[in-house]
């Protein structure tokens, strides 16, 4: 992987040409996720983090493959996995609070420097740290081995290496820093003209008073300097003209006496305390303006410099923050839900053109009512195939019996599966959708305009006009919002259309009819059984058993003869 390629790393997407959908929230929230995804993290971002990836719809099953290897070497690497998430941590704090994130107008000072020059010393660590971990022989998918071999040239480029060894030979405690030496040119009249930076350094000065400094620097003629050669090897470095050498090259050469912390004031310096109330005070002022001036000018030069060399790599990584975090608050969640009984498989995606079976799950069941339950115990799985005889399946019950739970679950196992995250039974072999559509009944507040049922046809009408041969659709109780006769009607139309077009779909309905004539429209009818009356929440491949709506809905509010006359 070369250099040109380090802001296309992802660990979700592979490169994929094939365009991504979005689904509605609607069906996000009909399907349970935003349930799912507040048990799986308290935090915000992360949850809208997860909710953007599981409603993100690929038909492409390499990336499906690629999401679920990668989710398969974090879940199998638990100890990788909480180095991993230390690290994020870290590096997601530098970029959300370092001092890199200061408006570049700001005028950095020395404190700025020396911060910014820690953080990098960090960002150098968290780096090696990462490529550490990445390198653990257990890694089979391809993003993280896509990831180490950009963090290996990371660590091996030039710059990265550079700026390495800069920070490692200017790095200074800010704590550490006891006095700046500094070059003034005078006119005439002892004006200053000018100034340059000399040293940092990590003594203070130890003589005082004006009368002895200044007798000791210029009084006897043979003291004063006859031009400005220094010795001990000071240097004057005009802040406002910079020569051939480079920001950092200046500052190399200017502070390398500093980071020795040895002093560098000899005899030929000078430093004067101009005493308060003395009428010198502004010049005194005048003078500290022009040499911050400076030195935030050299300062601003050296963030500029070290900017160059780590944003672009800072960026990258912090980028994967989010997408490592989607894995790993997943990972600890199956494994929580594992410790309590649930179980959980690896999907097995299939190019359409590979696969007999566009579906065939085994022992599936509804992750968001599970992670409700107490106890696995009380967990119904189920069996379901999608084939090209068993594109549209009619489901019938009685009231309450799991038909919704069965078809929430149905768009789970997908986006979960496409998502790359272990699904809910102990099989799921699939050819991926390009979205998942729901049609559950809406709010009473959204159908004020149009009736109920008329915001029912208008809204399977967008949905059949958006489904492909590649979608899957999810009825639910759909046009039972009006007589049986006219609910009937649009439903047989919705059926055959729905046929025709491919798209696999699962109408849950309580027109029973309509799943006895199944054959006529060329669907099956599947049937949430009944044992001796009682519900198994097991569905079957059947004829309906000849419920009525109707019986339920009196059962379900105590109309029936028998409950009307029973007597207390």
């Amino acid at each position: 992987m070369s250099s040109d390629n380090k802001t296309a790393i992802s660990l979700l997407n592979p490169g994929s040409e094939t365009p991504f959908k979005t689904m509605s929230d609607t069906t996000v929230h009909d399907l349970g996720i935003d349930t799912i995804t507040s048990q799986i993290t308290s935090d915000p971002k992360e949850q809208q983090m997860i909710i953007r990836v599981l409603s993100g719809m690929n038909p492409d099953p390499n990336v499906a493959q690629y999401r679920q290897d990668v989710f398969d070497d974090i879940y199998n690497l638990p100890d990788m996995r909480d180095k991993l998430l230390g690290l994020m941590n870290q590096i997601d704090y530098l970029k959300d609070y370092g001092t890199w994130r200061k408006n570049a107008e700001e005028k950095p000072g020395l404190w700025d420097l020396m911060h910014r020059l820690d953080e990098l010393k960090t960002f150098i660590t968290c780096v090696e740290s990462l490529h550490d971990c990445l390198s653990d022989p257990g890694i089979r998918s391809k993003g993280l081995k896509d990831l180490l071999a950009y963090i290996d040239t990371l660590y091996s480029d030039a710059n990265f290496a550079q700026m390495k060894k800069d920070i490692k030979n200017i790095s200074v405690d800010a704590n550490s820093i006891q006095s700046v030496t500094i070059g003034i040119n005078v006119n005439s009249r002892f004006e200053a003209e000018s100034l340059g930076l000399i040293s940092v350094n990590a003594k203070p000065f130890r003589k005082s008073g004006i009368v002895s400094n200044f007798a000791d620097a210029v009084a006897a003629k043979d003291r004063l300097n006859e031009d400005t050669k220094w010795d001990g090897e000071l240097r004057y470095e005009p802040a406002d003209t910079p020569g051939a050498e480079g920001a950092l090259d200046k500052i190399n050469s200017t502070l390398t006496d500093a980071i020795n912390y040895t002093s560098v004031i000899g005899n030929k310096s000078t430093l004067s305390k101009i005493p308060d109330g003395d009428g010198t005070s502004n010049s005194t002022f005048y003078l500290s303006n022009i040499a911050s001036k400076m030195m935030s000018h050299l300062v601003k030069k050296l963030r500029s410099v070290l900017s160059a060399y780590s944003d672009i790599s800072i960026v990258t990584i912090s980028k994967l923050i989010p997408e490592l975090t989607y894995y790993i608050n997943f990972a600890v969640f199956i494994a929580k839900a594992k410790e309590k009984g649930m179980h959980f498989c690896k999907a097995e995606p299939v190019p359409a053109e590979d696969c007999v079976c566009i579906m065939n799950a085994k022992g599936f069941y509804n992750l968001k009512l599970a992670s409700s339950l107490a106890s696995a115990d009380e967990v119904v799985d189920n069996d379901l195939v999608f084939d090209r005889d068993h594109v549209v399946f009619l489901l019938t019950g009685a009231n309450r019996g799991g038909k919704t739970t069965l078809t929430q679950a149905a768009g789970l196992l997908y986006a979960l599966a496409q998502g790359g995250i272990y699904v809910p039974a102990d099989s799921f072999e699939y050819t991926p959708v390009d979205m998942i559509f729901t049609h559950f009944p809406a709010d009473e507040d959204k159908t004020m305009d149009l009736g109920r049922l008329g915001e029912e046809c208008v809204r399977f009408k967008e949905i059949f006009k958006d489904a492909s041969s590649e979608s899957l659709v999810l009825l639910n109780e759909s046009f039972s919002t009006t007589s049986f006769e006219e609910g009937y009607y649009i439903a047989v139309d919705a059926v055959r259309a729905l046929r025709l077009k491919g798209s696999r779909t699962i109408f849950n309905t309580h027109m029973h009819k309509l799943a006895e004539n199944a054959s006529e429209f060329n669907v099956s009818s599947i049937v949430m059984a009944s044992e001796e009356g009682k519900r198994s929440y097991k569905v079957v491949e059947k004829a309906p058993e000849g419920s009525s709506y109707a019986r339920d809905i009196a059962a379900k509010y105590g109309v029936t003869y028998e409950m009307l006359t029973k007597k207390d």
